[in-house]
């Protein structure tokens, strides 16, 4: 085939278009908007979503290639004083985590976080329908007042019928008169996990090892002021709202309440 010199170098210089990375590009946005917590799995859930088909393999060599490296678990400290005189539940939750209406099973339980002015802990109470977090309660001590706080919340946010099950720890928070009192007060059964068996509240822990790996852990160290808005944000709006659940076929506990409603888009500060 003959071509002329002129030709050759027109057809040389002549801009080209430059092949872009569409799912590179949505996979990194995707792995951003979530604070670089979520994984293969739940890119693949949120690509799909977007009308985008890709195999979780696909995904993970994208994030490979990118050096996109979801935030990892640290170890914990234990918040439960169970050294003490007064009554315990049974446990009647018995690690059924699943409830078939909203309402019905709430679990409860304490973290701790760290500030550069000390220590705070958290209390949140937990709907074991769609895993919302329905109360919760921040300060800088564990009193009984804590826990309360957080379910007060809960009780003014969902105004529940009585017989609800409300699952704790035996700690003397949720062990004091204060407390059981609240309980009877709207009608609620207690139940407290056994002795020392931290799997008994595992959705509680679950949600405590979410909140620090993808919220707190790797960020600069805050003010208590700080925290309790770090707290909040991801409490109210990222967690409840956006983060897609596997117990809700990986949507968020706003939308698998409301039914496969419409997901909230969020997108995280710099």
């Amino acid at each position: 085939m003959e071509v002329s010199r002129s030709g050759y170098y027109d057809w040389l210089n002549r801009p080209r278009k430059v092949k872009v990375d569409v799912l590179g590009q949505k996979v990194k946005r995707i792995f951003e908007d979530s604070r670089k917590t979520y994984g293969s799995r739940r890119i693949k859930v949120r690509l799909s979503a977007e009308g985008m088909t890709v195999s979780r393999q696909t995904i993970r060599r994208k994030m490979s290639e990118m050096k996109l490296v979801a935030k990892a678990r640290r170890k914990t400290r234990a918040t439960t004083d169970s050294k003490h005189e007064l009554p315990v539940a049974p446990n009647i939750l018995g690690r059924q985590f699943e409830a078939r209406r909203p309402n019905s099973v709430w679990v409860t339980d304490i973290t701790y976080l760290a500030t550069a002015e000390g220590w705070m802990y958290l209390a949140v109470v937990i709907d074991l329908y769609s895993r919302m977090v329905i109360g919760w309660s921040l300060d800088r001590n564990m009193k009984k007042e804590l826990v309360i706080d957080a379910l007060r919340m809960a009780i003014k946010r969902r105004k529940p019928s009585s017989g609800l099950v409300c699952h704790s720890d035996r700690g003397s928070q949720y062990c004091s008169h204060a407390y059981q009192e609240l309980l009877r007060e709207h009608g609620f059964i207690c139940s407290m996990s056994r002795k020392g068996n931290c799997l008994d509240n595992a959705c509680a822990e679950t949600f405590f090892h979410s909140l620090k790996v993808e919220w707190i852990y790797g960020e600069p160290t805050k003010s208590r002021l700080q925290m309790t808005r770090h707290v909040r944000e991801y409490i109210e709006v990222f967690y409840n709202r956006q983060r897609l659940h596997s117990n809700n076929g990986y949507l968020s506990p706003w939308s698998y309440e409301h039914k496969g409603g419409q997901e909230f888009t969020f997108r995280v500060s710099a």
